[in-house]
């Protein structure tokens, strides 16, 4: 047997004995050591409680409404974590892959496991649920420090009113899908800055632009079916009996948000997955 067998022998025992948990043991090592995923989650955080509380403390400068409106009260809750966590949260997905190939830290990344893709979903994994569950700490506390000042006015929206768990998990979720979405564009492009642009438009800047588009069916079209229209539908709370999707007034249920912020993420990490498989580091 010669040497080069050898050698192959042992780096394929070696590879074999790379665990799925080691992979996720070691995405998350990296998440939480570098200083500017940190800040990320902490953005999520900072923006989301931020926002809200601005909000309801400004609440009786903004002649408040006389009447409750579940959906209104929530939207100022989710809205601040919803409209910027949304950027902070797919940026965050494309530095998880981005920052690797500007640094040249995938190559060792990728010849660490036998098969290239099981890195992928590992970040996937690791980045959805960290933006997830701090999206979830967010939102629930947004609501708290924000309660009692909704409450002197009668505006206060409890956790067991109909909708509105629904919304608040709706909205963390959707920021961890932002986040699987950004991983996917981060391998598509491998770059962090085009990956960035490219989480904006689809997330903020092209909702946006789609609300001045000439009306016709193509512009509609367009309108239901952008990521950040597909989020505010997630985080929102709406009448029952509302039809699940409606292209010419713009209408978009909880269900059909859920389904189309899911087809994104879903379809541009496939994309990202193809290129990393086919395409040398």
């Amino acid at each position: 047997m010669t040497s080069l067998n050898v050698q192959t022998e042992s780096a394929t025992a070696r590879h074999a004995r790379v665990h799925f948990s080691d992979l996720l043991r070691s995405e998350w090592i990296k998440l939480t050591s570098l200083p500017t995923m940190l800040l990320a989650l902490g953005g999520i955080f900072a923006t989301g409680v931020g926002g809200a509380l601005f909000l309801s403390v400004t609440l009786a400068s903004s002649q408040p409404p006389s009447v409750l409106i579940v959906g209104n009260t929530m939207g100022e809750v989710t809205g601040g974590m919803v409209v910027l966590g949304q950027i902070i949260a797919g940026i965050l997905g494309v530095m998880a892959i981005g920052s690797e190939y500007s640094s040249g830290t995938i190559q060792p990344t990728l010849l660490g496991s036998p098969t290239r893709l099981r890195v992928l979903w590992a970040k996937t994994v690791v980045v959805f649920m960290s933006v997830t569950v701090t999206a979830v700490v967010t939102v629930f506390t947004a609501w708290a420090v924000s309660f009692p000042f909704y409450a002197e006015f009668g505006l206060q929206v409890p956790l067991g009113t109909p909708g509105v768990g629904v919304a608040m998990f709706g909205a963390a979720v959707y920021l961890g899908l932002c986040a699987v979405f950004g991983l996917g564009i981060g391998a598509l492009v491998r770059s962090t800055t085009v990956g960035s642009i490219i989480v904006f438009v689809a997330t903020l800047l092209g909702p946006v632009m789609a609300s001045v588009l000439p009306f016709g069916l193509f512009s509609r079209i367009v309108r239901v079916s952008l990521l950040g229209n597909a989020g505010d539908a997630m985080a929102r709370v709406v009448p029952e009996g509302g039809p699940f999707l409606d292209v010419w007034t713009g209408h978009i249920s909880t269900e059909a948000g859920w389904i189309i912020a899911s087809v994104w993420a879903v379809v541009t990490l496939a994309a990202g997955a193809i290129v990393l498989k086919r395409r040398d580091a």
